[in-house]
């Protein structure tokens, strides 16, 4: 059976309003909305794909959508590269097969959230600190999807969000001055439910930097980039080639594009 959801027809035997093939029963809206989202984006992968598998509460659903398709029969052989930690143990507990990037020449399709989008699809990503190894499986893919609520959409990139920036723990001290001469306002993120800062999966701090404005992304990201300790920031230009957007109206889940 199928269901128009906003810009998108969707085959509803996989669907998370009806928990089949085990996918979680979602009662409340945004969370529903984040399934369909996951879900649609997941729909779009075909059979014999390698797939980057992206990081955060909305991708998530899509890797355990690409599970129950491969379960069902509906997908096969498919291959993922994880973005993260996170992304490589929802892979394993939906069974879906890995690969890394040394045994691969091209990846067909990623899927990934965002922090922020602006109207030309540039975004910020990091929330999750795993925005390194995002930007290098996201700009290798051949196709890149974006899966966001409404609210992550901006005018402008850094109206909300600060831009993550991982850098190598020795460097720490003068990163941030270098960032505060570019009339940015550093912030060592700190963990939660841990003592001291975030860590990442390559064993880094991240600073998250606050810029009054952002008029050339483009610019900031290979500034940012060229300060000695920085590895990488979560400036993406020219990535995304598919955004699709979650809202809740009336009460119900609807995706749409940009």
């Amino acid at each position: 059976m199928y269901q128009k959801i906003g810009l998108l027809r969707i085959n509803m035997d996989y669907s998370p309003i009806s928990g089949v093939l085990g996918m979680t029963v979602a009662t409340d809206p945004v969370k529903l909305m984040k399934q369909e989202v996951g879900k649609a984006a997941a729909a779009q992968v075909k059979s014999g794909s390698i797939v980057g598998l992206g990081t955060g509460s909305t991708t998530a659903y899509a890797i355990e959508y690409l599970g129950l398709r491969l379960k069902s029969g509906d997908l096969k052989d498919i291959q993922g590269v994880p973005t993260s930690f996170q992304a490589e143990v929802l892979a394993k507990q939906y069974g879906i097969p890995l690969t890394t990037l040394d045994a691969i020449d091209h990846i067909d399709i990623a899927i990934d959230g965002a922090d922020e989008v602006d109207p030309h699809k540039n975004l910020i990503k990091g929330g999750g600190a795993a925005h390194t190894r995002e930007k290098v499986v996201d700009y290798l893919a051949d196709r890149f999807i974006v899966v966001v609520d409404s609210g992550k959409l901006v005018d402008r990139l850094g109206a909300v969000f600060p831009v993550p920036v991982e850098v190598i723990p020795m460097a720490l001290t003068p990163v941030m001055q270098a960032l505060k001469k570019l009339g940015g306002k550093p912030d060592l993120r700190m963990g939660v439910k841990k003592a001291g800062p975030v860590i990442t999966d390559q064993g880094n701090m991240v600073i998250d930097v606050k810029f009054d404005t952002i008029d050339d992304p483009a610019a900031l990201e290979k500034i940012l980039n060229n300060i000695p300790g920085v590895l990488e920031n979560g400036i993406f230009v020219n990535c995304a080639d598919l955004v699709l957007i979650g809202e809740v109206k009336d009460g119900q889940p609807v995706v749409r594009e940009m």
